[in-house]
This record gives structure tokens, C-alpha cells and sequence, in this order.
């Protein structure tokens, strides 16, 4: 049988930095969109609202299209996009991406959304609303193609998945490579801690997603997770060296890493149509 998979995690992360040297998109804390001193701006940070927007209007259509908001069918996940090893080995690859915007429940998207929105607003400053997409898109499909491949190679045809967290894991390891700079203009302390919280969220929420597989209430897909986070710490890598060397330089660094990262995927979906 085809058992659905939701995820959740939970990160309220905030940030205290002081100004020094302008670097791509990152700003003070009294100047950042959405800070506490300056109330609400939307537009400050369209990249987290853009992610936000689309998942929330998938969620919504769905509902209008008569889908359980609290117990979709697997069937039902499937006509709206939602992975399954069969189709996608069939040619319907493109659930590698549409996965990334359905969930399974009201509770499932809630979760995936507060840390989203969490985790965006601290990661969009230093990657900026296309570098925050990008990131996205690649670590989620990503997640999506470690779980294609864990399936494939155990011969499990039938399961569904479904839902941002591999994306939202994503964003967290590729934040906590990028707070690893000391050259920001954040003092050493508040990097320690931002990272340090990004870093226990991870942790604890892979530890949930294990320990849940052992219950019989939710199935968590922890390969989407595992392959995101991976993902997300392999694009900071390269990033790291161009965050503080000036936009155009910084955004040229981030193109070329995400093409590499996009024909390496590319190539892994290759690799696994000839486990068949």
C-alpha cells in the first residue's frame, strides 16, 4: 500500500547583527525586513513570500478541489503532484519538483511553513530572493532523488511523498555552512548562536524524523531530509569564499553553483534509471 509521508519541524531563529562592511543582501537587525524594530515588509524579503505563497495556494486549491485538509488519499496526493517511484521511473520526473509544494494535512504544511518562513528570513539576507528560490528548488529535489533512489534500490514501488522539509533542510545546511564565515559583519558571538540554533534543529528534527518510522502514527520520509541537508551543506561550500568579496562577484559564484549542482542531479537521475 501507498502510505502518504508528512514531516514537520519547528525553528524560530532570530538575529542581533551589528553593521560593518556591506555584504550581498545582509543587513543589522534594525534595518533587516521583518525585525522586531521595524514591523512587517513583505516586499523586503519576496523570496521566503514567493516559496510561501505557492505552497499555501497548492495547499488551498487542493482543499477546493474537495481534498481532505486533514487526511488526503494517497491518490488524491498523486493527481496533485506528490512523488511515487512507479510514475517518476515512467517518465513523470517532474514530481521531483511538484512534490516540494504538496502536503499531507493541514498540520503537515503549518510545520513545514513556520520553519520555512523561520529559516528564510534569516537565510534570504545572505543569499538574496533568487539564491533563497534556487536553493530551494535544487535541495528539495534533491531530498526528493535520494528517497527515488532508496526506493528503487529496496524495490519499493508504491509509496508516496510529499512536502517542503527535504527544501526547508536544505536551507538549514546551507545556512549553516554560511554562518561558519567569520568574515561577516556579525559579531562572533551572535554567529556562534545563530548557527548553533540552525545546527540543533537539524539534529533534533532528523532524530524525530528516525524515531517517528518507529511508531504507527506518521511515517516520516527521512531520505528527503538527509539528501536536502546534505545538499544545502554542499552548495554553502563553494559560496563561502565570494560572500564578502561584492554582489556581482557573489552572484556570479552563486549561478555557476547552482548550474554544477543542477547538471550533477542531472546526472544522478541518469544514474538511477539504470538501477532498474
Amino acid at each position: 500500500m501507498p502510505p502518504p509521508t508528512p514531516e514537520g519541524e519547528v525553528l524560530p531563529p532570530h538575529t542581533d547583527a551589528v553593521p560593518a562592511q556591506p555584504i550581498p543582501d545582509y543587513e543589522r537587525e534594525v534595518s533587516r525586513p521583518n525585525s522586531r524594530e521595524r514591523g512587517w515588509n513583505i516586499l523586503a524579503t519576496p523570496g521566503t513570500y514567493i516559496l510561501l505563497g505557492i505552497n499555501i495556494a497548492v495547499f488551498c486549491y487542493m482543499i477546493f478541489r474537495g481534498v481532505s485538509p486533514s487526511n488526503p488519499t494517497p491518490n488524491q496526493l498523486l493527481y496533485f503532484g506528490a512523488t511515487n517511484t512507479e510514475f517518476i521511473m515512467h517518465g513523470q520526473w517532474y514530481r521531483l519538483l511538484t512534490a516540494t509544494f504538496v502536503h499531507v494535512g493541514l498540520l503537515h504544511i503549518a510545520t513545514n511553513m513556520w520553519c520555512l518562513w523561520n529559516l528564510g528570513l534569516l537565510g534570504e539576507p545572505l543569499l538574496g530572493p533568487f539564491g533563497l528560490i534556487a536553493v530551494y528548488v535544487i535541495t528539495g529535489i534533491s531530498g526528493n532523488l535520494l528517497g527515488l533512489f532508496s526506493n528503487v534500490v529496496f524495490r519499493d514501488y508504491g509509496s508516496v511523498g510529499a512536502g517542503a522539509s527535504g527544501a526547508v533542510f536544505g536551507i538549514a545546511g546551507i545556512l549553516i555552512v554560511l554562518l561558519s564565515n567569520k568574515k561577516l559583519p556579525i559579531p562572533a558571538f551572535e554567529l556562534k548562536r545563530l548557527r548553533r540554533s540552525v545546527i540543533q534543529f537539524a539534529v533534533l528534527n532528523l532524530i524525530i524524523g528516525i524515531g517517528a518510522n518507529f511508531t504507527s502514527i506518521v511515517r516520516i520520509d527521512n531520505h528527503a531530509h538527509i539528501g536536502g541537508f546534505l545538499s544545502g551543506l554542499a552548495l554553502g561550500v563553494p559560496l563561502v569564499p565570494r560572500m564578502t568579496s561584492g554582489r556581482t562577484r557573489y552572484l556570479a559564484r552563486q549561478k555557476l553553483t547552482f548550474a554544477a549542482a543542477a547538471f550533477l542531479l542531472f546526472l544522478f537521475a541518469y544514474f538511477i534509471t539504470k538501477l532498474k
